[in-house]
């Protein structure tokens, strides 16, 4: 990079530590699975943090979990509109769904009854799920955004019930082994950062505990590194090689609900965190656990994102800092486009289907993708556009915009001037507006088009 581009991100960097009081901050600005910076301040051990320096990332834990629920959706074992009792029975939100749980909006209390379970020793499942009494319900189920560590523990358990190991032990073998995060662990490995809580008015530190949370764990049990949440980071942007298909990560970018009403710019998708700034959508999720702060973002339009990692309890502006880091980046030095190249491979059956499309008066333009993917745009620019992946012989599915999830099917016996019409939730394309020999909207009037009205 620049210079001047490093210069200013580690002034950020060393302002926010200096500032904020942090024992140690250490940041990193990521872009196609490749730190393109990193930048420390403070010290671990008396020595600078690197980037295999292990800090306890707290929540982001939920996207892992996160991960490991939508796996078992793509394979069939679950659907996000299960009620928990389906799989989890006998407890207190058998009737919210798991699609609800990921997005907090189950209603469920945020935490664990008893004492602060970030700063306790856990008990197992059973003990977790006694505990939760008439009042583990704060709201009806859909009904606001609620954050619930509880909830994300019940789809750990789940995790593990349908997996029949822990939850940590499908998570190494499913998720974490193949994608290098060998350093991602449930329990510190040497070199670490302690946790500190700073005292507010003296510059005196206070060790914070790091007790195993037990059933709890799966809302914020993990440390990790920059190296490994570079890895994540591209992970969630979109380059899921074999984990995840890249249709169910965009999915859980997907803003599920809206937490802040008044302004609309955070929201929750399925264990991501969707923030709207300037005009950009942010995906990641931010962290905490006593005596450390934590952030992954990702800009979801240019790919690049930001780690920041510190070991203070509070005060430190992660997930702000995180954002400016990648505007930094994107302002002054942003990502060439990738060369255009031609396709390797396409079918001609499918190229002789591009082009103008009427849905009624209202043109269409449908282009082929690599992998017989298709998108279907407004010819104005403006309107309902999607894109589609295969299905069938002559099928294919809606990945986004109005026509998400929905068939588009390719249907003999249309146009005069051309014997196929598309088919997507009963609206029909054909080549000519309103084809007089195609379904409705096509023929409906037998005297045709009028000079005048």
């Amino acid at each position: 990079m620049f210079p001047s581009t490093e210069s200013a991100l580690l002034r950020r960097v060393a302002a926010e530590q200096a500032e904020n009081r942090a024992p140690s901050l250490i940041a990193a600005v990521v872009r196609n699975g490749e730190a393109l910076w990193t930048g420390a301040r403070g010290y671990v051990d008396g020595t600078e943090p690197t980037a295999n320096t292990q800090y306890r990332i707290g929540s982001i834990t939920k996207t892992f979990v996160a991960v490991q629920v939508m796996r078992l959706r793509d394979e069939g074992l679950v659907d996000l509109n299960d009620q928990v009792d389906k799989h989890v029975p006998g407890t207190r939100l058998g009737d919210r769904t798991i699609a609800q749980l990921l997005s907090h909006t189950g209603g469920v209390t945020s935490e664990s009854p008893g004492q602060w379970w970030e700063r306790s020793l856990g008990g197992d499942w059973t003990a977790l799920a006694e505990s939760l009494g008439q009042d583990a319900l704060k709201h009806r189920a859909g009904g606001r955004f609620h954050y619930s560590n509880v909830g994300f523990a019940v789809l750990g358990e789940l995790v593990s019930r349908l997996r029949a190991t822990s939850w940590l032990d499908a998570l190494r073998d499913e998720v974490l082994r193949p994608l290098g995060m060998t350093d991602t662990t449930d329990h510190p490995r040497a070199p670490h950062a302690l946790g500190w809580a700073v005292h507010p008015h003296a510059d005196v530190l206070l060790p914070e505990p790091a007790p195993d949370t037990g059933a709890m764990a799966p809302a914020g049990q993990l440390w990790s590194t920059v190296t490994d949440l570079t890895r994540w980071a591209n992970f969630i942007s979109g380059d899921t090689g074999d984990v995840l298909r890249q249709d169910t990560m965009a999915e859980m970018w997907a803003p599920a609900t809206i937490d802040d009403a008044s302004t609309w710019q955070y929201g929750y998708g399925f264990g991501l965190q969707v923030i709207r700034d300037a005009g950009h959508r942010f995906v990641g999720h931010g962290g905490s656990m006593p005596g450390f702060l934590a952030m992954l973002v990702i800009d979801i339009g240019t790919r690049t994102g930001s780690v920041t990692l510190t070991n203070s309890t509070t005060g430190v502006g992660v997930g702000a800092l995180g954002i400016e880091l990648i505007k930094t980046v994107d302002q002054q030095e942003p990502e060439l486009p990738a060369p255009w190249q031609p396709m390797t491979d396409a079918d001609p059956a499918l190229l002789a289907l591009t082009g103008l499309w009427h849905w009624g008066p209202s043109p269409y333009v449908l282009r082929l993708l690599p992998e017989r993917w298709l998108s279907l745009t407004p010819a104005s620019g403006g309107g309902r556009a999607s894109r589609f992946r295969p299905a069938g012989e002559r099928t294919w599915i809606g990945l986004d915009g109005y026509y998400a999830g929905e068939t588009l099917s390719v249907r003999p016996g249309g146009g005069a001037d051309d014997d196929t019409y598309l088919d997507i939730a009963t609206f029909v394309f054909t080549r000519r507006p309103y084809d007089p020999a195609a379904p409705i909207p096509g023929g409906v009037d037998p005297g045709g088009w009028r000079t005048r009205g």
